[in-house]
């Protein structure tokens, strides 16, 4: 361990970080739920809030998640500095560490428009203690984002980044590149791709990839290869689709709920999932449609933190926050309760 309290990763791919002087074997990745988790600013300076990044960490493993995203979409990476980027990762491990979690794992969101800044972030991950990472597809210049270059750059990425890469489909985010399984499944081959998140929220898909990969299962049998679903409003769909798990925004809020409707289905409790999933999914659309700002507000509202998103992100008006407090009210009576 470094003075900082952050592994040194190395680049072999399989192990992450140094205890007594031999590699840290790197955290299996668990069937279950995770969350993209928020970053959190002070609300006068829209500094990092590095105290609430802890807290929450900490919050989502006491409930049940099995593995915590930091730098995803819910973590507004695009308006962070590569500096904070790493510090959060950092705080966020440490955090897990220090509570005793040293089982759930770090993905870190480390996407670049290019193929050499993003092998740059991933060391850079892998540095502040992340075990996996998470990327979309480049897509500035969609014109030519073709499967070959698509390809290309997943490959290129994964035979240099020391950390296993997950990949992330998630056309709203990439100018509308929408992977289809046929390429999801021949990317899967390459040894240090372990992993994709449909959060293009096309379950057929999904159920395709899990088949061709073997995936980890409820069960947690199959080769290792994650099938996550990409949002709260189809955990129960993704369980039954023969996913691995799911990384939803909406855990950040809701994290029991979701663990119980996945527990569920994982326990043969077939309508017991589907009616949670229903209350589940009509507070999820709640979060879904008030986006970042929405989410940090009803985290606020419940658990007496989470403030504003960076700007140019708007913050939601008094009237807005007791909307979304409203529109929860039913989920969150399940979430307290459990």
């Amino acid at each position: 361990m470094t003075s900082n309290g952050v592994s040194n990763g190395i680049a072999n791919g399989h192990s992450n970080g140094v205890a007594n002087g031999q590699p840290k074997p790197r955290t299996p990745l668990r069937p279950g739920i995770y969350s993209p988790t928020m970053t959190f600013f002070d609300p006068e300076t829209e500094d990092v809030d590095l105290a609430s990044i802890r807290r929450h960490a900490v919050r989502l493993a006491e409930a049940g998640l099995v593995g915590l995203v930091t730098m995803g979409s819910n973590g507004e990476a695009v308006h962070l500095s590569r500096e904070e980027k790493m510090a959060i990762t950092r705080a966020t491990r440490e955090a897990l560490d220090e509570a005793g979690y040293h089982d759930v794992p770090v993905i870190v969101g480390a996407s670049e428009h290019g193929i050499r800044l993003t092998i740059e972030l991933c060391k850079e991950s892998a540095a502040a203690g992340g075990e996996y990472v998470l990327l979309v597809p480049p897509s500035y210049y969609r014109y030519a984002m073709d499967e070959a270059a698509l390809y290309e750059y997943f490959t290129k990425v994964a035979d240099e980044s020391p950390l296993p890469v997950i990949l992330y489909n998630y056309p709203g985010a990439v100018a509308g590149i929408d992977m289809d399984s046929d390429l999801i499944i021949k990317l899967a081959k390459h040894p240090n791709i372990v992993g994709t998140k449909f959060t293009c929220g096309n379950t057929g898909k999904l159920t395709r990839v899990a088949l061709a990969t073997n995936a980890v299962t409820t069960k947690g049998e199959g080769s290792g290869y994650m099938a996550f679903g990409g949002m709260a409003d189809f955990t129960m769909q993704t369980a039954a689709s023969g996913g691995s798990g799911i990384i939803a925004g909406g855990a950040n809020v809701l994290p029991k709920t979701c663990v119980k409707v996945w527990n569920l289905w994982a326990e043969g409790k077939y309508d017991e999932a589907i009616a949670l999933q229903k209350i589940l999914s009509k507070g999820d659309w709640v979060l879904t449609k008030a986006a970042i700002p929405g989410t940090k507000s009803a985290i606020q509202s419940y658990y007496g933190y989470g403030g504003y998103p960076r700007r140019p992100l708007k913050r939601l008006s008094k009237e807005q926050v007791n909307a979304v407090a409203e529109g929860i009210k039913d989920v969150m009576e399940v979430e307290i309760s459990l």
